[in-house]
This record gives C-alpha cells, sequence and structure tokens, in this order.
C-alpha cells in the first residue's frame, strides 16, 4: 500500500479532530453570540464540514496519485497543508480567542487556499478539482456569515 492512502487521511483526520476540539472548547461564548436569522443549525454545519473533509481527502489521493511525477505535486502538497493550518486556525481565532474580525480575514484566506487549489488541481484532474467546489463554496458562504456575526457583535 502506497503511504499517501494512510498519510493524507490521517493528516485529514487530524485536522478535523483539532478543529473540532477547538469549535468544542469554545461551545459556551459561542451561545452568548448575536448570528444573522439565516445561519444554519449546527447539525448542518457539522454534516457540511464532514462532507467537504471527505471530498479533500479524495481529491487529495487522486491529485498525489495522477502527479506523482508532476513539479506541481509539491505546490499542491504545500497548499494543501497551508489550507490545513488555516482550517484549524480560523476555529482556534474564532471559537478560543473570539476574534470574529480576525476570523473573518482569515476565513478570507482560507478561501483563497481552496481556489488556488482548484486551479492548481484542474489540469491534473478535473474530477479532483470539482470536488474542493463545494468546499470553496461553503468557505465563501462561512467568511460572509462570519462577517455577519462580526457585524452583528461588534
Amino acid at each position: 500500500m502506497k503511504p499517501n492512502y494512510i498519510i493524507i487521511p490521517v493528516i485529514t483526520i487530524l485536522t478535523a479532530a483539532i478543529g473540532s476540539w477547538l469549535t468544542s472548547g469554545g461551545m459556551n461564548w459561542y451561545k452568548t453570540v448575536n448570528f444573522p436569522s439565516w445561519t444554519p443549525p449546527g447539525s448542518v454545519i457539522g454534516l457540511v464540514w464532514t462532507v467537504i473533509f471527505i471530498l479533500s481527502a479524495i481529491s487529495a489521493l487522486m491529485v498525489w496519485n495522477q502527479a506523482a511525477h508532476d513539479n506541481r505535486l509539491w505546490w499542491i502538497a504545500a497548499i494543501f497543508i497551508a489550507n490545513a493550518v488555516l482550517n484549524i486556525l480560523w476555529s482556534y481565532l474564532f471559537f478560543n480567542r473570539h476574534l470574529i474580525g480576525p476570523a473573518v480575514w482569515e476565513a478570507g484566506l482560507l478561501g483563497i487556499s481552496v481556489i488556488a487549489l482548484t486551479v492548481l488541481i484542474w489540469p491534473i484532474s478535473r474530477l479532483a478539482s470539482v470536488f474542493l467546489w463545494p468546499y470553496a463554496s461553503w468557505v465563501i458562504f462561512a467568511t460572509y456569515l462570519t462577517y455577519s456575526v462580526w457585524f452583528l457583535n461588534h
């Protein structure tokens, strides 16, 4: 078995677990925050993130397997790692530090990283790129939601 079949899922699971842990640590504060009426319920948010993490791991595996000798692979891997760090950082800023304004900017950077991945991956595997489109869409939505929360609580 290729190591990427272990490493990529482990990184994905660790990213999700750390983000979830950071999120759960801020739930008491979260309950005191004003939200727009169109904020999805927590169960929907959790389901969406589960699907996004699964699709992202599949996308990363597809790219790794199809671009083993492509010079772009290391750039793509670096952006996937940066994306994981940004994903965790948002949870830290928002849920643990309660820094909603910086979380808006950080979410924007997270969105840029996902869009960069979709563009870089497209020539290697269109399907792997398409698997990241829900992630890009969700992060754009989540960035606007974070901005709205900041506006309502500023």
